[in-house]
């Protein structure tokens, strides 16, 4: 059991590296396309790139959802199809969030889900212990070192992210519900198609979608595609088979470490003392969970 659980803190944990070092590609990328052509595009080459291996799991297995009859089944399809859109939602309020507002308020607030999660789980009747809040409010406050350097007042951009992570909850919270009862690619497929084809049906409309912008971000498009969509979605859904979503949470928020880290060294932002002093608690916070975990 507590290899199984390692081996859940070590996934989300890569998770959460893929994803920092993904804001750096997301910069990068909204260069050369629009919001929803880069969303849209890096989502279906996730889909795509998964397929193969859904399809070989697929062939092997009889039964890729545990459903003991019909209305069962059907309350888990329609959980599928919540999921994507929960996921859609949190992908395309950040994105749009982050044309009116900084990146460091954006991370802050995308990050509140770490406390979002143990309130909105009392819904589902999943509670969560004293340490889960004390790690929580230390990677809160870590995120506000980390992402805060000026006044905090709420534009629209924050609000848009405000909503951004209130869907990620509510994503969070059903992989949490969903992944236990059926197999994790199938499950990962299904989300990252309904974001990909909502935000294609978008792109198409309202943005200039041409084959030469999309081949001049291919490197950042391949990076949010194959590594942020493809694998890190799928190992989050992999791991939170076996984590609790609360405990999920605080790991998966380390992202915004990892997100400083790649503008520090790849794109020559800077890396003050403050933002030092959010990352080492966010540490201690998962640090703290990790050990009340440990021990029981």
């Amino acid at each position: 059991m507590k290899t199984n659980s390692y081996a859940s803190d070590l996934i989300l944990l890569l998770a959460a590296v893929i994803w920092g070092f993904a804001f750096v590609a997301q910069r990068v990328g909204m260069e050369h396309v629009g919001p929803f052509t880069y969303t849209g595009v890096r989502f279906a080459l996730g889909t795509v790139a998964l397929l193969p291996f859904l399809w070989v799991r697929l062939s092997k297995k009889k039964e890729i959802v545990q459903a003991e009859n019909r209305a069962q089944r059907g309350k888990l399809i329609l959980g599928m199809i919540m999921t994507g859109l929960f996921l859609f939602g949190g992908v395309t309020f950040q994105q749009l969030g982050l044309q009116t507002t900084s990146a460091g308020k954006a991370g802050f607030i995308t990050g509140l889900y770490v406390v979002f999660i143990p309130f909105a789980g009392l819904l589902f009747g999943q509670r969560s212990g004293l340490v889960i809040w004390i790690g929580a409010a230390l990677s809160i406050i870590g995120l506000y070192f980390l992402s805060m350097t000026g006044e905090f007042r709420l534009s629209p951009g924050d609000q848009l992210v405000f909503w951004c992570a209130v869907m990620f909850t509510f994503h969070v919270l059903f992989i949490a519900w969903l992944s236990p009862l059926m197999d994790s690619f199938l499950l990962a497929v299904i989300q990252f198609a309904i974001t990909a084809a909502l935000s294609l049906l978008i792109a198409f409309a309202i943005e200039p979608v041409e084959l030469s912008s999309i081949a001049d971000a291919w490197i950042p498009i391949a990076y949010g595609g194959l590594l942020s969509v493809g694998v890190a979605y799928t190992l989050q859904v992999v791991a939170q088979q076996t984590a609790h979503p609360a405990y999920a949470s605080i790991i998966l928020s380390l992202e915004a470490v990892y997100a400083v880290l790649g503008g520090w060294r790849i794109l020559d932002e800077t890396f003050t003392p403050r933002m030092f002093l959010g990352c080492a608690l966010m540490m201690a916070g998962m640090v703290l969970v990790q050990i009340k975990h440990r021990n029981g």
